[in-house]
């Protein structure tokens, strides 16, 4: 009986401590303010929808990195329309986009055995800085870096842009 009534004691003695316990778990989390202003109601109550941001443009005084986006749509907008993707097309879609031809640069689109080439690359100087792009397998990237020593964007060889 000795045994049973140790056990009762340990039982209670670990359901009051679990209640104890209980007023320290952590509850819901504080809302933390922040400086952004929300949205309002309406006056039927809901909530206006979030303005549209303006499409990227075309800003031949910028910089790559102000005209990246711009030069992303152009080029994924073209690729994804399923036009020829060849080094050649690829610059005349920006030349039609208003992208400056004398300022481009594009590698070859064949290899030596006259095979498609895996991967095209194609860049624009603007203002000392480079936007690049490359497109094989069916995969697109873009990106905007600084221009090289040589007065350049892509390193190797580049094929004439001279059509």
């Amino acid at each position: 009986m000795r045994a049973t009534g140790k056990l009762w004691g340990a039982a209670v003695l670990g359901i009051g401590l679990a209640i104890a316990l209980a007023g320290c778990a952590p509850g819901a989390p504080a809302p933390v303010p922040t400086d952004e202003p929300s949205a309002s109601a309406g006056a039927d109550g809901s909530t206006p929808a979030p303005t549209p941001s303006a499409p990227p443009e075309l800003d031949l005084q910028g910089t790559a990195t102000d005209n990246l986006a711009y030069f992303n749509q152009v080029n994924l907008t073209y690729i994804r329309s399923g036009a020829p993707t060849d080094g050649r097309s690829l610059i005349d879609n920006l030349v039609d986009a208003g992208f400056p031809k004398q300022a481009m640069e594009v590698t070859p689109d064949r290899t030596t055995v006259n095979a498609q080439a895996d991967q095209v690359q194609f860049s624009v100087r603007l203002n000392g800085t480079c936007l690049i792009g490359q497109f094989g397998g069916g995969d697109y990237n873009g990106t905007a870096q600084p221009l090289l020593a040589s007065n350049k964007c892509l390193i190797g060889t580049t094929r004439p842009i001279d059509w």
